[in-house]
């Protein structure tokens, strides 16, 4: 076989989506070729929309949990369904063949491919300058995220630039170097802040502000651990002054408060039957569970696990805000189920749901700059942004007592991300970040059943088949599998 997907759509893909109403009014158009598309204002205003759609594709941020829940040891998969593909996640025994490695991988070129065309083509349509610049710089940061979520996944992988004219030219690219993937990172995001606005009006809420590329190069620096740039950076972004932590944690996840304060930058979601909804509520709700907890059912998916519901303390109104243990079926039974409950809302239909499923919230800004700083060096200022967390969870603030020097600190910093952000997406990132991965999870080994004793082989995922197949010269898999 000659031919690859995530080639052809490397040079081919056009799929866009439009904005008739407002930004997250998004409506898919047709495809359309190059010869006849990316034209004028309009064709961009199009294709740009249509950038940020990508961001739902599976691979992308829809099957997201999978990576970064089911394979920490915050999560588990159903028993049933898609179970064999997710306990691989869950259990590390993952194949090369796995359906989510291989849409991680497609849908992140798919997108690329996107971005890239725009970038390619927008310069030579003649346009108001200023909102060309803009439409750049969100371009830009989009596939500095699409890229350091493949990075993070992958380690090494193709960096592709430039929109292509034919599949062909895929072959020519094998795998760059981790380092070159992320100084193309720094340097889109660097590049976009200083051109995004620090806000957009009413119709344009969701698009990347300068805050949202900031934040992500602040975790960009502190996943490489350059401790002093991300503490640099992400303090830049607290000094903005227009993100705050909301009062109360509920309301950060109301279906009605999107695109809040609190909100950094969320992938966008719209319920109502145009194929714009979250699927996560129904996704997560459990299976046989009827309308008693959603209506159209749960598929039961993304389990809390029982080592991080006892992770929590008592008081903390993270929790039933969160997860829940069990619920009352139509006969007024209770259901023991352990299932997410952070991101509920009444569907339209099954999967079609209103929430936005947030990638950096102001939460995260906070508890990163307190990492970062301690990381520079211990000190007294990183307990204050630690606490401003605890205390809107309604627990304790640390003292210097509770955590006295560096190593504690680090550690209530790994336990205050678990349970702020969980089921964000956070959990095994953060775990490898910290070097942390492989102590922490064959220390659960025999409760979370482990396959395998983990090693350093396992702090990436495995390439896809498929792509080693299709261009053996330029491809190749990652140690370990």
């Amino acid at each position: 076989m000659k031919a690859s997907l995530v080639y052809t759509t490397l040079a081919l893909s056009l799929l866009a989506t439009s904005c008739q109403n407002s930004f997250i009014d998004l409506q898919p158009i047709s495809s359309a070729s190059t010869d006849n598309f990316y034209r004028t204002a309009e064709d961009f205003r199009i294709a740009v929309n249509g950038a940020y759609a990508s961001l739902q594709m599976g691979g992308i941020t829809g099957n997201s949990y999978v990576f970064g829940e089911v394979a920490s040891d915050n999560t588990v998969p159903p028993a049933s369904g898609s179970v064999t593909d997710q306990d691989e996640f869950d259990r590390f025994y993952i194949r090369t063949t796995n359906p989510f490695i291989n849409g991680r991988w497609n849908d992140s070129y798919n997108a690329i491919a996107r971005y890239n065309t725009i970038l390619d083509r927008i310069n030579a349509v003649s346009m108001d300058e200023t909102l060309k610049g803009r439409y750049i710089a969100e371009v830009k940061a989009l596939r500095a995220h699409v890229y350091f979520n493949l990075v993070r996944t992958f380690g090494d992988v193709p960096l592709v630039l430039k929109s292509m004219t034919t599949p062909d030219e895929g072959y020519a690219y094998g795998r760059s170097p981790r380092t070159e993937v992320y100084a193309q990172i720094e340097k889109d995001l660097s590049e976009a802040e200083g051109v995004l606005p620090v806000s957009y009006a009413a119709a344009d809420l969701g698009r990347v502000t300068r805050g949202a590329a900031k934040a992500l190069l602040g975790k960009v620096y502190l996943t490489q651990r350059k401790y002093a740039p991300a503490a640099s950076k992400l303090k830049e972004v607290i000094d903005l002054n227009v993100y705050d932590l909301l009062p109360s944690y509920a309301e950060v996840f109301r279906v009605g408060n999107k695109n809040n304060k609190e909100s950094v930058f969320d992938v966008q979601y719209k319920s109502g039957g145009a194929g714009e909804g979250n699927p996560w509520p129904n996704d997560f709700a459990p299976e046989n569970s009827g309308n008693a907890v959603i209506a159209f059912g749960g598929s039961g998916n993304n389990q809390p696990s029982a080592d991080l519901i006892a992770a929590y303390e008592v008081g903390d109104v993270r929790k039933d805000v969160s997860l829940a243990t069990s619920y009352v079926n139509a006969s007024g039974q209770t259901i023991p189920a352990n299932f997410v409950k952070k991101y509920y809302d009444v569907p339209v239909t099954r999967g079609d749901n209103g929430n936005n499923i947030p990638l950096i919230r102001y939460a995260d800004v906070l508890l990163m700059y307190a990492e970062a700083l301690n990381e520079v060096s211990y000190q007294p200022e990183a307990l204050t942004y630690l606490n401003r967390i605890r205390t809107r969870a309604g627990l304790k603030a640390k003292t210097i007592a509770d955590v006295p020097d560096q190593a504690a600190f680090r550690l209530a910093i790994e336990q205050e991300r678990r349970i702020e952000l969980a089921f964000e997406g956070h959990r095994w990132f953060d775990l490898v970040r910290t070097g942390r991965a492989i102590s922490v999870l064959n220390s659960k080994k025999d409760q979370i059943r482990l396959v395998n004793t983990l090693t350093e082989n396992n702090l990436v995922f495995p390439v896809p088949q498929a792509q080693i197949d299709i261009n053996r010269d330029k491809i190749k898999q990652n140690p370990g599998y």
